[in-house]
């Protein structure tokens, strides 16, 4: 199996906007993704599919996984968006966002789509991957059978603005706690759904995004407490969240040589040694070291960390 694509940091872009787009082609981002649906107006939709196209065609973004959120299923736009897209410029796509997913049927819609476009212009059926943002209390509901709905899945996004809205939460502060709630994180239950449905089918879970773009500060807690638990990346606005991003969804070069370090010693004592009993110095190591281990050591990489600390199996 591939290695997950690094997501520590998603772009969102204007599709409508030429300025924005050929701006994010320079910020050291993972993942960008250009939109159609929410920050495109109505009446701007059918021209920003051509900007987003060209954009695409025009490449010019290293390595960076390249999306577009299309609009939802339920909008007359939807279909249009991904045809549009997709016949023009599939080639030069690596996944399409889907937002609004509120059961594994729209997700269904979406790869029969593509499948029956792929066939179409020529393109390898499956590359284009697919990520599910989920948004309203249907959605979380739902969410064991969304992340199973296809094997172009790549990702769960928690969208928090719509998701707080669709439970009328007594807030306007999109990724702070709600006012009056002081026994807990208000967030954690929807959190921790969406990130056991995502590694339970092997995918991504990424955070929505921190909506206060110039408190770096604040961001930082937001990103720092759903990296703790688990997610791979969040949502960025703005270039002052980017570095932020990286660097809360990166292991430390500390814990990063030391997962190395782990996965050096096991393989040695299994397979040199052939012993059962591993060491790491004074630290006893077993199957589920290793695993631990090979997460972050995963992260450290997709990260582009270098290792400093080389394994002895003398010392």
């Amino acid at each position: 199996m591939a290695e997950p694509r690094s997501r520590r940091s998603v772009l969102a872009v204007p599709g409508s906007n030429p300025r924005f787009v050929e701006k994010a082609r320079g910020l050291d981002v993972d993942a960008f993704f250009l939109d159609l649906e929410d920050a495109v107006a109505p009446l701007e939709k059918e021209t920003a599919r051509t900007t987003v196209v060209d954009a695409l065609v025009e490449d010019g973004w290293g390595g960076k996984v390249r999306s577009v959120r299309v609009n939802d299923v339920s909008t007359e736009w939807a279909y249009r968006d991904v045809i549009t897209v997709v016949e023009n410029a599939g080639a030069h796509l690596d996944t399409l966002v889907l937002p609004k997913v509120t059961a594994a049927r729209d997700v269904h819609w979406l790869d029969t789509l593509l499948t029956q476009i792929e066939r179409a212009v020529r393109l390898p059926i499956g590359r284009i991957g697919i990520e599910a943002q989920i948004e309203d209390a249907k959605g979380l509901v739902n969410v064991d059978e969304i992340a199973a709905a296809s094997p172009r899945l790549e990702s769960l996004v928690y969208g928090p603005a719509d998701f707080m809205a669709s439970l009328n939460m007594k807030s306007l502060v999109v990724g702070e706690q709600p006012p009056g709630y002081d026994t807990g994180d208000a967030y954690h239950h929807v959190l921790m759904r969406i990130l056991v449905a995502a590694r339970a089918n092997g995918i991504q879970a990424i955070d929505g995004p921190y909506l206060q773009i110039r408190d770096v500060d604040a961001f930082r807690r937001a990103a720092g407490r759903t990296s703790a638990l688990g997610f791979d990346g969040k949502w960025v606005l703005h270039p002052l969240q980017v570095t932020a991003a990286n660097e809360v969804f990166a292991p430390s070069q500390e814990d990063y040589d030391h997962a190395e370090l782990i996965l050096d010693a096991y393989e040695h004592a299994t397979t040199v040694d052939r012993r059962g009993a591993v060491m790491l110095g004074e630290e006893m190591l077993d199957e589920a070291s290793r695993k631990m281990a090979l997460v972050v050591a995963g992260k450290g990489r997709a990260a582009g960390l270098a290792r400093t600390r080389v394994f002895d199996p003398n010392a």
